[in-house]
């Protein structure tokens, strides 16, 4: 029997969609994948290390310990404590410094090697056997040329995302097909003009491959551009806590390049897949 007053509405149960749920789900996911591996690594670390005073690897707990003393002191404050931030900036500065000097030679070199055959024939024998010397074989002429100091660690990081980024992008140009010049000469572009509205937008795949190449190879070679007498900068503060057998400083600062090195690819990969959404490798 209906009473004649109607039932008061319940509110209704916010619900997320299911599509952010699906895309939650997901990154809870690949995050707990991506954190098997350290943890395994982190606990056969513990249970190899714990309970030996005289081993030259430290435990984690005293690794984290000296990160922590690195970054704001307090801990055993000494020459080392509190100054991450400062090594770390100045090694940030010559990953970065050193890696836009060598996008900016490859770049424009990488488009007229891939793309004028004169250019290619003149300057890529030269750079091939260029290529596979080591970037350690470099560092007593880098001193030599450079003398002591940052210019040296410049120069050396140039070298280690130079070829990288060369590489890719004359691949890249390689790889563009010929029905697009003929194509873009139809609808009256000629000449020079094909660079820029041809060229450059079908190699931007393997131009953002080789810029992620460069920038990692950069990271790789700091600890020896900064071997070349710096005084500050993460491959420094290795090298110096290696001559004292400071292993956990060693570590600490091993980390802090794989964090950095990692933080820059994930940059560069977002700023990749704004500008190439069309492009299905870089969705």
């Amino acid at each position: 029997m209906s009473t004649g007053i109607d039932a008061p509405a319940l509110p209704a149960r916010a619900s997320v969609p299911a599509p952010a749920r699906l895309a939650l789900g997901g990154g809870l996911a690949r995050a707990g994948l991506a954190l098997v591996v350290p943890a395994i690594l982190v606990a056969i670390w513990q249970i190899t290390t714990a309970g030996r005073p005289y081993s030259l690897i430290p435990p984690p707990a005293e690794v984290w310990a000296e990160m922590r003393d690195l970054a704001i002191g307090g801990v055993n404050d000494d020459a080392f404590s509190g100054t991450l931030w400062t090594h770390l900036s100045a090694s940030l500065m010559r990953v970065y410094g050193g890696f836009a000097l060598a996008a900016a030679a490859a770049l424009p070199l990488g488009l007229l090697i891939g793309r004028v055959p004169v250019v290619r024939a003149l300057l890529d024998p030269v750079l091939q056997i260029l290529r596979p010397v080591p970037v350690t074989a470099w560092l007593p002429l880098a001193m030599i040329l450079f003398g002591l100091g940052p210019r040296s660690a410049f120069f050396l990081v140039f070298l280690g995302a130079f070829y990288p980024i060369l590489v890719n992008t004359v691949f890249g140009v390689r790889s563009v097909e010929p029905r697009l010049f003929e194509a873009a000469a139809m609808l009256g572009c000629t000449g020079p003009a094909q660079f820029a509205r041809v060229v450059l937008p079908a190699a931007l795949p393997s131009i953002f491959t080789g810029l992620r190449l460069g920038l990692g190879f950069a990271w790789v070679v700091i600890v020896v551009g900064e071997m070349t007498g710096v005084q500050t900068g993460l491959g420094a503060i290795i090298m110096e806590a290696r001559q004292l057998s400071r292993t956990e400083i060693v570590i600490c600062g091993m980390a802090v390049i794989g964090v950095a090195g990692f933080v820059s690819d994930w940059l560069v990969m977002r700023l990749g897949r704004k500008l190439l959404a069309w492009s299905p490798s870089h969705g």
